[in-house]
């Protein structure tokens, strides 16, 4: 099964792609010649990583009625610094002092179900080609 979006160039720096009926929007800081109207592509997907964790933390406290107030995931990115790549990414889970203990490393579990974190982990081979449109 395969998912398809469709990427486009609006202008400037800006890369756009529309994926069902949304657009995601996409830009360079202005040091990198863009207008820094939207995040960067690498942001955005740094954010995938941190929501899609998020869905999840989400989705465990309220299967169980637990309040989410005072809850946020801190991310950091880590890099190469030779290599610039990133190296490794650290995602805590910020939980209010009246959180349920019991429930703590449960969150841990849960978040490290994250379909995006389980993507990257299986590295997926990418395949790029110029195609002349119209044409498969």
């Amino acid at each position: 099964m395969a998912s398809e979006t469709f990427v486009t160039f609006p202008g400037g720096k800006r890369v756009d792609t529309k994926i069902g009926n949304h657009v995601i929007r996409t830009d360079q800081p202005v040091a990198s010649g863009g207008e820094d109207s939207a995040p960067s592509p690498f942001n955005l997907f740094m954010a995938a990583i941190g929501t899609c964790a998020g869905i999840y933390v989400l989705g465990f406290c309220q299967k169980r009625e637990l309040p989410t107030d005072g809850i946020r995931l801190r991310q950091r990115a880590h890099f190469d610094p030779e290599t610039g790549v990133l190296a490794r990414v650290e995602l805590d889970i910020e939980v209010p002092p009246a959180f349920p203990e019991k429930y703590r490393e449960a969150l841990v579990r849960v978040a490290d179900q994250c379909a995006v974190k389980k993507a990257i982990q299986a590295q997926p081979v990418f395949e790029v080609r110029t195609v002349v449109a119209g044409n498969p």
